[in-house]
């Protein structure tokens, strides 16, 4: 089993571990960062839509634990229960210049086109509502990302149209706070 910092919840779901970042983590996540598939939809700015090197991934890792420690949510590092298998990140992402929590993911090729996103952003957002101050919580989708969309879908968001992120052109989802029902 991987150490990670006690301040990152871990989350179980029937077939995944939700967790934070541990070093371990660097080599699959490197590999699954240099991958321009995986890549092509994500990332803004300079760096948007190409492959990152091992030193960049291993700066992405710190900023995700980062946030965690600044804001209190953030990413988690999404594993196989029963493998242990590194399969990518998923959870809350709320960085500088960011207008608002945006619920993302990223996976592996290998972990692609089996359910594991909408499962690990399902346990997620699930999570989020009751820990992140927001009535709701975005994704930001570059047009052409099908299977993104589908996800948002699933999870019950509605595209409220296209918008900017940092001068990238995205669709904007939105995920509503579900209003508990008084006892």
């Amino acid at each position: 089993m991987i150490s990670t910092p006690d301040f990152v919840p871990r989350l179980l779901t029937g077939r995944l571990v939700l967790r934070g970042f541990a070093e371990a983590d660097l080599d699959a996540y490197a590999a699954m960062q240099a991958d321009p598939e995986v890549m092509r939809h994500l990332g803004v700015g300079p760096s948007a839509g190409r492959p990152r090197t091992r030193e960049e991934s291993w700066t992405g890792m710190a900023v995700l634990m980062g946030q965690w420690a600044l804001k209190g949510y953030g990413m988690f590092t999404v594993e196989e229960r029963a493998t242990g298998r590194f399969l990518g990140r998923a959870g809350i992402l709320h960085l500088a210049g960011w207008p608002e929590p945006e619920l993302a993911y990223a996976l592996a090729r290998a972990a692609w086109g089996r359910g594991f996103a909408t499962e690990a952003c399902r346990a997620a957002l699930d999570w989020a509502w009751t820990h992140v101050p927001a009535q709701r919580i975005v994704s930001f989708v570059k047009p052409g990302n099908i299977a993104s969309e589908r996800v948002a879908a699933r999870l019950g968001a509605v595209r409220e149209g296209p918008c900017e992120l940092l001068g990238v052109p995205c669709d904007l989802w939105v995920h509503r706070r579900v209003p508990t029902a008084l006892a």
